[in-house]
């Protein structure tokens, strides 16, 4: 048997980029749909752990469906709602450099005179002059404070790779001596939260990503088993060009929910009393 099967598995945690759809693309990748399924027969919770702010967990859920997905509101968890609290709770005017899908998420924020800088993946907004209005804000408040909606280096998308969120983050604080605030993954904390909202305990779940440090890696740090699928953003030798170690490489969803679901407990016959 497998390392990461020897320990029974009670719930699934995975990404949704790359994993579920390749980005850019409206089309399932091959056996995504039917892994759910699975899931779903065999009675085994999940959660869709993502880092997705081009679009909202309502344009999100419609676009999975869409692709046949079987899943609900419920099932996912994304940074936009978890920065909002953060936003609210410490009372921040943020200068918002993310993607014009999910700034209708963020109209009741105070944004005048701003002092902080919320960063998610902005695509075409990432332009100069916003670049470098986000670094005006920092620079010249050494108490505003630099949040991102995760860190990752890049993704694939309409099958090329293309700079994610972290690359402009990481300029950010290189530029203003500073440490981002990251929500989302490979937080240790956005991993636990989704583990307890399963409402079961780290060692009893697996993530499935197809980013060896996000994904994975953030997975590993949390106590939680990390696969890593060969779809969405995965290279050859990715586990070498980093020190993660993945509990274990499979091609795909599907062949990873087949082998958890294989390993599951089989229930003893009913017995019917005439």
């Amino acid at each position: 048997m497998l390392s990461w099967l020897r320990k029974p598995i009670k719930g699934v945690l995975m990404d949704v980029t790359g994993v579920l759809y390749e980005s850019g693309q409206k089309k399932a990748i091959q056996g995504s749909v039917e892994a759910i399924k699975m899931l779903k027969e065999a009675k085994l919770p999940f959660r869709l752990v993502t880092n997705e702010t081009q679009r909202s967990e309502a344009q999100l859920l419609h676009l999975l469906r869409s692709m046949g997905f079987e899943v609900a509101e419920q099932d996912i968890v994304s940074c936009v709602p978890v920065a909002l609290r953060l936003i609210e709770e410490m009372e921040y005017r943020p200068f918002l450099l993310v993607h014009h899908n999910i700034l209708p998420e963020f109209q009741t924020c105070n944004t005048e005179n701003p002092n902080c800088v919320l960063i998610g993946d902005a695509a075409e907004r990432f332009s100069y002059d916003n670049l470098n209005r986000a670094f005006e804000v920092l620079v010249d408040n050494q108490d505003a404070v630099l949040i991102t909606l995760g860190k990752g280096k890049y993704y694939r998308e309409h099958g090329e790779l293309v700079l994610d969120v972290g690359a402009y983050a990481a300029a950010l604080e290189y530029a203003c001596d500073r440490r981002a605030i990251v929500i989302g993954k490979p937080g240790e904390k956005y991993f636990k939260m989704a583990v307890e909202d399963l409402k079961l305990r780290s060692d009893e779940v697996v993530m499935i990503g197809d980013d060896v440090v996000s994904d994975v890696g953030g997975a590993i740090s949390a106590g939680i088993r990390g696969v890593l699928v060969k779809t969405g953003k995965f290279r050859a030798g990715d586990d070498a060009r980093t020190n993660v170690r993945p509990d274990g490489v499979v091609a795909n969803l599907l062949e990873a929910v087949q082998r958890i679901v294989a390993q599951q407990p089989k229930l003893p016959p009913r017995t019917v009393t005439i």
